[in-house]
């Protein structure tokens, strides 16, 4: 089974929110499927970001089995694991375009090596600016909205800038922290960074 398939999957027996099957054509007609994750370090290859959703969702759901064991279900619905694992990472469609750049290879010649640029047509942060693509098609509950939204943690640039909010939400939604928990485990622990 491909990436994209098994996205497909998982994303068709977890979600059936109102809405759902707009998002979804979206991804679609998007380059969702294509893309990467990032532009240098994980996933930085053609479907990357699909990979790494995929991996960030299989680890959510590990993450809540070793804390709550088999009820983790009472604590959060599979519905909800499924959308923040598979689109916390939406504010990347559209956003990564293909160049070339000059390089020194081996033999210390110049050649043109392809790579991955940001073009953000939507400068709206990161995890909010999901929160917010997502928002235009489904309503998510309160603590979706706030994982996805600090999924990175210590990475976001908020943070990085003095603010305490992501720390604030973790504390008072474990939930929001697991997952941020779930995305550091898939970058690091199951990604590699390409050469």
């Amino acid at each position: 089974m491909d990436d994209k398939d098994e996205f497909l999957d998982i994303f068709y027996d977890n979600i059936d929110r109102d809405g759902a099957d707009r998002l979804l054509e979206w991804l679609e007609k998007s380059d969702f499927f294509t893309a990467p994750a990032s532009t240098r370090r994980h996933c930085a290859f053609k479907g990357g970001l699909c990979r790494h959703s995929i991996n960030v969702y299989k680890r959510f759901v590990k993450i809540l089995e070793a804390e709550y064991g088999e009820g983790w279900e009472s604590k959060v619905s599979r519905e909800s694991v499924a959308i923040m694992g598979l689109l916390h990472d939406v504010c990347k469609v559209d956003t990564y375009v293909e160049d070339f750049r000059n390089v020194k290879d081996e033999t210390g010649q110049w050649v043109k090596k392809p790579y991955y640029k940001v073009e953000d047509n939507l400068p709206y942060g990161h995890g909010e600016k999901s929160v917010y693509i997502l928002s235009a098609f489904i309503k998510l509950t309160r603590e979706e909205a706030l994982a996805i939204n600090w999924h990175m943690g210590e990475f976001d640039a908020r943070v990085q800038n003095g603010s305490t909010l992501a720390s604030e939400t973790y504390y008072r939604y474990p939930i929001c922290f697991l997952m941020h928990l779930a995305d550091l485990t898939a970058t690091y622990l199951d990604e590699e960074v390409p050469n």
